[in-house]
């Protein structure tokens, strides 16, 4: 199966592409959900999933077919797309499906990429405990004038490491260390020599929990990075959300 099912061929030139990894606490997958639902992006391509492990489920709303790990959303007159990734990438595949990705991005004339990662936040130090949200470019080139040129506007801090990988070992990686955040150091580091289209990622601390306020933190900063109006945007949220965290407390208890 190629990467991209060609019974759909979607016209992705000059689009944004959001990506979001299986990564801390699924923040930015929850995201992408959120942005999915509140947006009413449509499903314009199922993806190969052959890397992922295995995992189908229902649709959202009642939506003919099944679910499957990988899939890319967006609409008519919006020129951002998202993939989203429902499932980890399996050990052996992770490096034949960054460079599929990249594969793909180029060929499909993607304008920008915008991944998104979370990050344990039991790793985070003192002075990152102002914001959560963080962001990380995985090369010099300017993002000015270019669709993602709102990070150099935004007050977003670059994002350092908070531990290292192998501790008292030299990295000679570019990117720092990112506990937490699934195979996102990994595509970051792979960026091919000569790449020319804008790449970056925002990064969020975040644990395993009730992720909901996370979820929609990061996702209005993505509206606003993607250059998405927010005051247009009408929070809804996902029917599969519905009792993934729990039942409401019983305010009683509390008097």
């Amino acid at each position: 199966m190629p990467f991209l099912n060609p019974a759909t061929n979607p016209n992705l030139s000059g689009k944004t592409l959001i990506i979001p990894m299986v990564s801390s606490a699924f923040v930015a997958c929850l995201s992408v959900d959120l942005l999915i639902s509140s947006l009413g992006l449509a499903r314009i391509a199922v993806l190969d999933s052959r890397y992922f492990i295995p995992m189908v489920g229902s649709r959202d709303n009642e939506e003919y077919g099944i679910t499957t790990p990988f899939e890319l959303y967006g609409k008519d007159g919006l020129d951002v797309v998202f993939m989203q990734q429902r499932s980890p990438t399996q050990r052996a595949k992770k490096q034949e499906f960054t460079e599929d990705l990249f594969d793909f991005v180029r060929k499909s004339s993607i304008a920008s990429v915008l991944i998104l990662s979370g990050v344990d936040l039991s790793n985070r130090l003192d002075e990152q405990m102002f914001t959560p949200t963080y962001q990380l470019q995985p090369n010099a080139t300017s993002l000015a004038s270019t669709p993602l040129h709102q990070l150099t506007v935004f007050p977003i801090p670059k994002y350092t490491s908070p531990v290292p990988q192998k501790p008292n070992v030299e990295n000679d990686s570019q990117i720092p260390f990112i506990p937490g955040g699934g195979i996102t150091r990994r595509i970051l580091s792979s960026v091919p020599k000569e790449w020319s289209i804008p790449i970056a990622a925002l990064l969020r601390f975040a644990l395993d929990g009730d992720n909901r306020a996370d979820a929609y933190s990061l996702a209005s900063i993505v509206v606003q990075v993607a250059g998405i109006d927010l005051n247009s945007v009408k929070w809804k949220q996902p029917e599969s959300w519905h009792g993934l965290f729990g039942t409401p407390h019983d305010q009683s208890l509390f008097g």
